[in-house]
């Protein structure tokens, strides 16, 4: 059994662009990496899958988790700031899964139409570990194909931010794959005070392999997103 987490670490740049409360909230970059750092660094599960990763939250990652393999996809599109001037070293964007144990890294590449978002797929125990973030607009239909592409038979799990609701994300990628529902009294994958979006569309999907557990966690107003965690195999 492998136990899993997801979890989109908002981009400074990104929270900036869009006025988001993360932004207020910590006014102070560096401060706001040290403790999403702290969080990633406290987490017991084998397999992490982290999107919207800055340069300088990889940097501290790689710094606190020596030990630990980093599969990383850089994207080629580094995020323009466009209402406030950069705080970061490096703006750039990365995709990343991070294993405790041997992995084999299968694919890294971004997806069609979209230089800013991608998927990386790793071999591990024998289950391709694929881990996107799925663009939010008509673009993410040939998105969900490809991923059913990378995935194959199976077994595989798929990770990460899909942008959409279960059902829609169910539709997307076709027959064979399982969106795995939520406990009842989840709280929501990404929280929303207006807007009729889904509040959950961070998801683990399997193709072929058990899934159990799935839990969202509340990460305390460090990002704009939960991160959600369960066991496969």
């Amino acid at each position: 059994m492998i136990s899993i987490a997801t979890w989109n670490v908002l981009h400074r740049v990104h929270a900036d662009n869009w006025d988001s409360e993360m932004a207020a909230r910590w006014p102070e970059e560096a401060q706001r990496i040290a403790v999403v750092t702290a969080a990633v660094a406290a987490r017991k599960e084998a397999v992490i899958g982290l999107q919207e990763v800055s340069g300088d939250q990889l940097a501290s990652l790689r710094e606190a988790l020596p030990d630990r393999t980093f599969h990383v996809l850089d994207y080629p599109r580094i995020p323009t700031p466009r209402r406030v001037p950069n705080t970061l070293a490096d703006r750039t964007e990365h995709l990343v899964l991070i294993v405790r144990g041997p992995s084999r890294l299968v694919l890294a590449e971004p997806h069609a139409l979209d230089p800013g978002k991608g998927l990386v797929a790793v071999e591990i125990d024998g289950i391709l570990i694929i881990v996107t973030h799925v663009t939010g607009d008509e673009r993410r239909s040939g998105q969900f194909a490809r991923l059913a592409e990378v995935a194959g038979d199976g077994p595989a799990v798929l990770i990460g931010d899909f942008n959409v609701g279960r059902d829609d994300l169910a539709a997307g990628l076709g027959e064979g794959f399982t969106v795995t529902g939520f406990p009842p009294d989840s709280v929501p994958t990404r929280p929303r005070t207006s807007g009729a979006k889904s509040q959950f569309i961070d998801h683990v999907v399997a193709h072929g392999v058990p899934v159990r557990g799935l839990t969202v966690e509340d990460v305390a107003g460090v990002s704009d997103h939960n991160l959600v965690r369960a066991e496969v195999g």
